[in-house]
């Protein structure tokens, strides 16, 4: 009992061509699916390596200025222990100020060697007479009455130098100031 009628064929030619259509539908469905996951987890792991890398990078920046800080400031230690050296070396050129000796001679020699060292090292004496008090630069020791308006509130004299190491403060200047 086969049945050919044309009618019966094109029906069952019209419902294949809607289950092929609905399968065809439901892959593609299914493969935009797929398609945004993959869309999807790869921005993820975009982000991440973004992240990831800018992480990176703040830790290489980081430790590069922590090593160099730790460089500078490596011999502050030692400049520290020189510090009253120089101080010795000062006080004794004032005190032979005026004479002129081979003794003093290699003692000015010896005394300008070892300023340049330090220069070099990258300490500067701190300029402080003249200037405005600066607390942060500064350690007042007493206060004496200004000659004038225009001295008050400035460094009148120096006890001992202050000093910088690569424009840190390494020691207060310890000054008297005008009040």
């Amino acid at each position: 009992m086969e049945n050919n009628n044309p009618q019966n064929e094109q029906e069952l030619n019209e419902v294949q061509e809607k289950t092929a259509a609905e399968t065809s539908q439901s892959a593609e469905s299914t493969g935009t699916t797929d398609l945004k996951k993959a869309q999807d987890e790869l921005a993820d792991a975009k982000d991440k390596y973004l992240r990831l890398y800018s992480e990176f990078e703040n830790f290489r920046r980081r430790t590069a200025r922590e090593k160099l800080d730790l460089i500078q400031s490596a011999n502050e230690k030692l400049v520290n222990a020189f510090l009253p050296i120089i101080d010795d070396f000062e006080r004794a050129e004032k005190a032979f100020k005026g004479s002129e000796s081979k003794e003093m001679e290699g003692f000015l020699l010896i005394y300008n060697k070892f300023k340049k060292i330090l220069d070099q090292a990258g300490v500067k004496v701190m300029e402080a007479k003249g200037s405005d008090f600066n607390p942060d630069l500064h350690e007042a020791i007493t206060q004496v009455p200004a000659p004038n308006e225009s001295m008050k509130g400035k460094v009148m004299d120096v006890v001992e130098n202050g000093y910088l190491l690569n424009d840190k403060v390494i020691r207060f200047a310890k000054v008297v100031v005008g009040s």
